[in-house]
């Protein structure tokens, strides 16, 4: 069955010429309402995006990410990998926090949010604009020949895209290891470390080959959320949106000519200028309906409005609105999906919340010997050998720790060292001990035991543990 006519466009994406070879898409620079609204929002997330791993709470950094050391920080908690299920939770939230705003609002995130989307149209893309200037100056240098003046401008952005992508790479390794040892190696020299050179050099090679040539096909073709809409959208998304009802009329758009009735044509108020392609920086018509590459960057709103305005038109035949509204005027409500959503997203917060203030700073573990049964001593004692490890997750160190146990009479001794010690800052205390109970206070081969951790005097944890002993015959 032939593809019709008006829907061929959904058998390639955009930036896919006939031939199958790369479209490159010139977008003509935006402006309007809409763009300066996400220049501040993007400023300020940029702001946030360099400055977190350099933020400190109470001695942790604001945002890292450790995978190597199984470390990480989100705002200001520290997670280390005890705290797993802690930092799964968190990723969920985050994943159902997305689908709960595409469903509501479609790509609203990769429009406004997303880093690529940021980098790429509010810091490269606006280098691009300064150096070789707009669209038709941009497609004009394109075509023209390697002559000194081509050579200037393509080397001189290209040789900006280079030093920025470094600075993305550094700021990118500092949530990975931590700004503390970053700036630590920098002061060192980077041949001190050629262990942690090679990867920002290859961070610094994969921002640079996204930004210099990948570009929009990282949202069309890498990026898996684009796919998403197909599942989570419906009609009652709210998504960047062409009125088509007014845009075509009863006999399609049409070009505008002065002083010429429209309505009594029977033609829509779309007069098929193109702005709103050339402006797309996918390169898409927005008129087509929802699409694979459309990001909700809002370009081709401020600028069919800034037609529309032109012209003596109402502004508005590209805006945020949902099948639903265009169709039938109904208005943005609730769905029962989305309020599912909103149902699982607060379950989890409140999951998440409480086991935060149940968290504690210090994680113990005492196991048993592996291998090692009991050992009988004299007046009936009966000796198990453990391995303790302690987790200190603060920034400060914690003094004068000891070992008592709580649960039943008995003595507990540390081996290869005193009675207190000390647990590193952000680091581990582990060693071995003895414990030793009276076999009349047994109760089988079997017995759990509890063991606090005291620092101080002060109990800050409990943990428990298995103590083996004669099995009783009755």
């Amino acid at each position: 069955m032939e593809t019709p006519e008006n829907e061929i466009f959904r058998d390639s994406i955009s930036t896919i010429n006939e031939e199958g070879k790369r479209a490159w898409v010139y977008p003509k620079k935006p402006s309007g309402k809409y763009y300066d609204k996400r220049k501040l929002v993007s400023y300020g997330l940029l702001a946030f995006l360099l400055a977190s791993p350099f933020i400190k709470i109470g001695g942790n950094q604001f945002l890292m990410f450790n995978v190597l050391e199984r470390r990480f920080n989100i705002f200001g908690f520290p997670f280390w990998p005890q705290d797993f299920h802690l930092f799964v939770i968190s990723m969920i939230i985050g994943v159902v926090f997305i689908t709960l705003f595409t469903v509501a609002f479609g790509r609203i995130f990769c429009g406004w949010i997303c880093p690529q989307t940021i980098f790429m149209e509010m810091v490269f893309r606006r280098i691009e604009y300064w150096i070789e200037g707009d669209r038709n100056k941009q497609r004009k240098l394109a075509r023209q020949k390697w002559d000194a003046e081509k050579i200037r401008k393509k080397g001189l952005k290209l040789f900006i895209f280079l030093i920025i992508s470094f600075l993305i790479a550094n700021v990118f390794l500092a949530y990975l290891i931590g700004s503390d040892r970053l700036l630590e190696y920098i002061a060192e020299g980077p041949l001190s470390h050629m262990g942690t050179l090679i990867p920002l050099v290859i961070f610094t090679a994969v921002f640079y080959f996204v930004f210099a040539w990948f570009r929009e096909q990282v949202c069309v073709i890498a990026c898996p959320y684009g796919r998403l809409q197909g599942v989570l959208l419906d009609t009652k998304s709210i998504v960047v949106a062409y009125d088509y009802k007014r845009g075509e009329g009863e006999n399609g758009r049409k070009k505008f000519r002065k002083d010429e009735d429209r309505d009594a044509l029977g033609h829509g108020d779309c007069i098929d200028c193109l702005q709103c392609v050339h402006v797309c920086p996918t390169g898409i018509d927005i008129r087509n309906g929802t699409q694979l590459e459309c990001v909700n960057c809002t370009a081709c709103i401020d600028e069919c409005d800034h037609i529309m305005e032109s012209i003596n038109l109402p502004k508005g035949l590209i805006r945020y609105a949902s099948e639903e509204n265009i169709k039938n005027n109904v208005k943005f409500k609730l769905t029962a999906r989305m309020k599912g959503y909103i149902a699982v997203l607060t379950i989890l917060i409140g999951i998440l919340t409480g086991m935060l203030f149940l968290r504690n700073e210090v994680e113990a573990n005492v196991l048993r010997l592996p291998g090692q049964l009991y050992e009988h001593k004299e007046d009936n004692i009966i000796s198990n050998v453990f391995t303790y490890k302690l987790v200190n997750k603060t920034t400060r160190d914690i003094q004068d720790v000891t070992l008592k146990l709580m649960s039943h009479k008995g003595t507990l001794k540390l081996v290869a060292t005193s009675n207190s010690f000390i647990v590193p800052k952000q680091g581990i205390a582990e060693g071995s001990l003895f414990i030793e109970i009276n076999n009349s206070a047994l109760t089988g081969d079997r017995n759990k035991i509890k063991i606090g951790v005291y620092a101080g005097g002060k109990l800050i944890e409990t943990c428990t543990a298995n103590f083996l002993g004669p099995r009783s015959y009755k």
